[in-house]
C-alpha cells in the first residue's frame, strides 16, 4: 500500500506522475528549485517542499536533501520520472536505506544496466542480439584498432556510463581513431564520472525502435509493442510513433519476446523500456533504460494503458493487472516534442517569458505539459515546453491530426521548435515512413521547409498576437477600475 509519492523530478514528467497518484488516491508532494518556485508542478502537488538553489547538484540531483524531504513529509515512496536521477543506482539505495519506496528497479540492477557494457554482456548471455563490437572496455589505441580492424570501419565510441548521445563518435578511419578515442573518454569523464568506452560497428542507416516492456514481482513481464524513434537530432530523440510503420506483426512478436527474454534474464521490475537498432530486416540490443521513457503516452494512447499507474502499483507489490493476451493495440499515435528553441539556428535553446500560451484541443490530442501565458522557461534547465500527442485510427489520420494541432498551438514571445514539427509532417519521406537515425541531417530540404512556413504563418500568429496584446490592455484597465486607479480619477475615499 502506498499513500504518499513524492516526485524528485520536475516540468511535465512531474504533472504526469502527479495526475495518476490523484487518480490512485495517493497523496503527491512536489520538490522544487528556486528556477522553479512559480512553475505549475509546485502548485499543482498536494504538498510542496523547496529543496535548494537553481543548479541541479543542489536540488534536483542532491540525493541527500531529496531524502530529507520525502522523510519530512512522511512520503512511503518516490518516483524519479525520467532524468535527473530516475536511473541513478546510489539513490535508489539511498531510497531503500530510509525504508522508502524507490518507484523502480532495484539499485543492483540500475548499475548493472547503467554500465551499458555490463549491459551488453548480459544481453549477450540472455540470447538477445547485440550489435557487433566489444564485451568490455577499450584498453587503449592499439586495442582500439584490433576492434576496429575485426568489426570494420564506420564504427561508434560510446561512453560505457552514458546516454542521450553524450560523448559518442562516429569513427570513418584509422586516422580519427585517437583523436575520437580521447574526444569520447573525456566527455564521459567529465559528464558520468566514468572515463571508460566500448565500440560498435556503426549501422548507416538504421532505424531506432524501443519495446516498451511492464514486469512486477510475481514473475509477469508483457510487452506493450514498439515505439518508432528515429527522427533525432544529434541522438536526441524529437518525434516517436507507435507503432512503427516497418515492423510487421510476425516482427513485433518477436522483438516482443526478446525484450521479454531480456527483462526475465535481468529480473526487471516496473516499466522499462528495450531500445534496438533496425537495419536490412535484423534488429540488435541498442541499451535498456530503467524508467518511464519521454515518449510513453504514444504507446498509452495505442493501448489504452495507463504506464505510471501501474509501475506505481506494481511498486505496491500488486501483480501487473493485466496479461500479454490483454495487450491489443488501437490505432496510430505521434508525439512531438515541443522545445523552445529556434529550429533556423542549429537549433539553440531559447528560454525565455510566454507572452500568450493557446494549446490545441479537439479529438484525439493530448497535451504533456507545465506551461503557463506569462510563465518563464528557465535557461539552466531543458527547454521543452510540452509534448503533444495525437492519436488516429491509422497513420494518414495520425499525420493530418498532428498537422492540424500543430496550426492550433499558439506560443508568443519565443522562438520554437514548432516549425520543424510541421515541416516533418508535410515530408514525404517521412509521409511514406522512409525513417532512419539521420533523417534529419538527411532531408537538406527541411531548413527551407521551415522558412517557408515560418512566412506562411506569420500573418496568423500576428493577428493572435494583436489579439493577445488587446486582452492584456482590457485586463489592465478592468484591473484598474476594480482598484479604482483610471486615469483621472482619485481613489475611493475610505468611509
Amino acid at each position: 500500500m502506498i499513500n504518499k509519492v513524492l516526485v524528485a523530478n520536475r516540468g511535465e514528467i512531474a504533472i504526469r506522475i502527479m495526475r495518476a497518484c490523484r487518480e490512485l488516491g495517493i497523496t503527491s508532494v512536489s520538490v522544487y528549485s528556486e528556477a522553479d518556485k512559480d512553475a505549475l508542478f509546485a502548485k499543482y502537488a498536494d504538498e510542496s517542499i523547496y529543496i535548494g538553489r537553481a543548479p541541479a547538484i543542489e536540488s534536483y540531483l542532491n540525493i541527500n536533501k531529496i531524502i530529507e524531504a520525502a522523510e519530512e513529509c512522511g512520503a512511503d515512496a518516490i518516483h524519479p520520472g525520467y532524468g535527473f536521477l530516475a536511473e541513478n543506482p546510489n539513490f535508489a539505495f539511498a531510497c531503500d536505506k530510509a525504508s522508502i519506496k524507490f518507484i523502480g528497479p532495484s539499485s543492483k540492477l540500475l548499475e548493472l544496466m547503467g554500465n551499458k557494457i555490463a549491459a551488453r554482456q548480459e544481453m549477450g548471455k540472455a540470447g538477445v542480439p547485440v550489435v557487433p563490437g566489444t564485451q568490455e572496455k577499450v584498453s587503449g589505441y592499439e586495442h582500439a584498432r584490433e576492434i576496429a580492424e575485426k568489426i570494420g570501419y564506420p564504427i561508434i565510441c560510446k561512453p560505457a556510463g552514458g546516454g542521450g548521445g553524450i560523448g559518442m563518435v562516429i569513427v570513418k578511419n584509422d586516422e580519427e581513431l585517437l583523436d575520437a578515442l580521447e574526444s569520447s573518454q573525456a566527455i564521459a569523464s567529465s559528464t558520468f564520472g566514468l572515463s571508460d568506452i566500448y565500440m560498435e560497428k556503426y549501422l548507416e542507416n538504421p532505424r531506432h525502435i524501443e519495446i516498451q516492456i511492464m514486469a512486477d514481482t510475481h514473475g509477469n513481464v508483457v510487452h506493450l509493442g514498439e515505439r518508432e524513434c528515429s527522427i533525432q537530432r544529434r541522438h536526441q530523440k524529437l518525434i516517436e510513433e507507435s507503432p512503427s510503420p516497418v515492423i510487421t506483426p510476425e516482427l513485433r512478436s518477436r522483438m516482443g519476446e526478446t525484450a521479454i527474454k531480456a527483462g526475465r534474464w535481468v529480473n526487471y521490475e516496473g516499466a522499462g523500456t528495450i531500445e534496438f537498432l533496425y537495419s536490412n530486416g535484423n534488429f540488435y540490443f541498442l541499451e535498456a533504460n530503467t524508467r518511464v521513457q519521454v515518449e510513453h503516452p504514444v504507446t498509452e494512447m495505442v493501448y489504452g494503458i495507463d504506464i505510471v499507474k501501474e509501475q506505481i502499483s506494481i511498486a505496491a507489490g500488486n501483480p501487473l493487472s493485466f496479461k500479454q493476451e490483454d495487450v491489443k493495440a488501437r490505432g496510430w499515435a505521434i508525439e512531438c516534442r515541443i522545445n523552445a528553441e529556434d529550429p533556423l539556428n542549429r537549433f539553440v535553446p531559447s528560454p525565455g517569458k510566454l507572452r500568450g500560451y493557446r494549446s490545441p484541443g479537439g479529438i484525439g490530442v493530448r497535451i504533456d505539459s507545465s506551461v503557463y501565458t506569462r510563465y518563464t522557461i528557465p535557461p539552466i534547465y531543458d527547454p521543452m515546453i510540452s509534448k503533444l500527442i495525437v492519436w488516429g485510427r491509422d497513420r494518414n489520420e495520425a499525420i493530418h491530426r498532428m498537422r492540424r494541432a500543430l496550426y492550433e498551438y499558439i506560443i508568443l514571445g519565443l522562438k520554437t521548435n514548432i516549425p520543424f514539427h510541421k515541416a516533418v509532417m508535410e515530408n514525404d519521406r517521412f509521409i511514406s515512413g522512409e525513417l532512419t537515425t539521420h533523417f534529419v541531417e538527411n532531408e537538406t530540404s527541411l531548413l527551407e521547409d521551415m522558412e517557408r512556413i515560418i512566412e506562411r504563418d506569420k500573418p496568423m500568429e500576428e493577428r493572435l498576437s494583436q489579439i493577445f496584446d488587446e486582452r492584456k490592455r482590457i485586463a489592465a484597465i478592468a484591473a484598474a477600475v476594480v482598484a479604482g486607479h483610471l486615469p483621472g480619477k482619485s481613489p475611493p475615499q475610505s468611509e
